[in-house]
């Protein structure tokens, strides 16, 4: 669709689009610090879990989500991956989500493998 819209544009906005593809894109500075702003109150939000002394499951699963937005927001905006193909992006994003969904699936079969291994060695006593 975008290049059916290239085709009906006028020919001084398709050589500046040329232009600016030759030269890389450029993103306004505003996005750069918006991304920044994010991340700086993300990490307040990390830290004020320790403040306040929140504990157990609620501490490292808020933890870890704010870890992964900060992440994400870096891969997406500083690693320009927002602005990439769909192919690329799957190529590079897709591996580390197949990891943790193995990872996830161990630890479900270690837990298994535990209550299995206390029953077996329980009744032997």
């Amino acid at each position: 669709m975008a290049h059916a819209e290239t085709h009906h544009a006028p020919a001084a906005q398709t050589a500046h689009a040329q232009a600016a593809h030759a030269e890389g894109q450029q993103h306004p500075i505003g996005v750069y610090l918006w991304v920044w702003g994010a991340l700086f109150v993300f990490s307040l939000f990390s830290y004020l879990v320790d403040y306040f002394h929140v504990q157990g499951v609620l501490r490292w699963s808020l933890i870890l989500i704010f870890m992964m937005i900060k992440a994400g927001l870096i891969v997406a905006i500083f690693m320009h991956m927002r602005w990439e193909r769909l192919a690329l992006t799957y190529a590079i994003l897709l591996p580390p989500v197949l990891v943790l969904v193995f990872v996830w699936l161990m630890t479900h079969e270690a837990d298994y493998t535990a209550i299995t291994r206390d029953l077996f060695f329980a009744a032997g006593t």
